[in-house]
C-alpha cells in the first residue's frame, strides 16, 4: 500500500465455545491478552489496558528473533460485553510518526452459549516501509485469534 490515504479492510470471524462475557473479558484484561495478543510464538512482555472510553492499550511484542514491535493506541468505545473499539498505531519512524495505524472493531454476539466474535481492522494509515507488515496482517490476526482459543479453552 503505497498511498497512505488508502484502506485496507480486514474482517475475520469465528464462534468460540464460551460465553461472551467471557471472551469480553479476554481482550480488556492485560493479563489475559498478553497471553494471546500477537501471532504464533511472539510474546507480550509489556501489555498495559486502562479498558474505558478514552483510555490507552500499550503492548510490547517480542517475536521469536528478540525483535520489539511497540505498539500502543487508545479506546474509543467499551460496550461491554458487546464491543470493543480502539485505535492503534506502531512502527514509528525517526521522528515518532507512526507507519502504520488501524481502527479496529471487536464485536461479540451471543450463539447460543457460544460466541460469534467479528473482528474489523480498518488499516486508516500505512507508511512504505510497512508493506511486509501488512502482507502478514491476516495471517497476524488469524494466528492471534488461534491463541485466544487456547486461552479460553483453558479458561473454562
Amino acid at each position: 500500500m503505497n498511498n497512505p490515504e488508502a484502506e485496507l479492510v480486514l474482517i475475520l470471524e469465528r464462534t468460540l465455545n464460551a460465553p461472551r462475557e467471557l471472551v469480553f473479558q479476554t481482550w480488556i484484561d492485560p493479563k489475559q491478552l498478553a497471553q494471546w495478543w500477537g501471532p504464533k510464538n511472539f510474546t507480550n512482555p509489556v501489555c498495559e489496558v486502562d479498558a474505558r472510553p478514552g483510555g490507552s492499550i500499550r503492548i510490547t511484542m517480542q517475536a521469536p528473533d528478540g525483535t520489539l514491535i511497540p505498539t500502543e493506541g487508545s479506546f474509543l468505545e467499551i460496550s461491554a460485553p458487546e464491543k470493543i473499539v480502539f485505535s492503534n498505531q506502531a512502527f514509528k519512524d525517526v521522528n515518532g510518526e507512526p507507519q502504520l495505524e488501524t481502527l479496529n472493531t471487536i464485536t461479540f454476539m451471543e450463539a447460543n452459549g457460544k460466541t460469534k466474535l467479528t473482528v474489523q481492522a480498518v488499516v486508516t494509515k500505512a507508511g512504505p516501509n510497512v508493506a511486509v507488515s501488512l502482507a502478514s496482517m491476516e495471517n497476524g490476526w488469524n494466528e492471534s485469534l488461534d491463541r485466544l482459543e487456547q486461552v479460553i479453552v483453558v479458561s473454562l
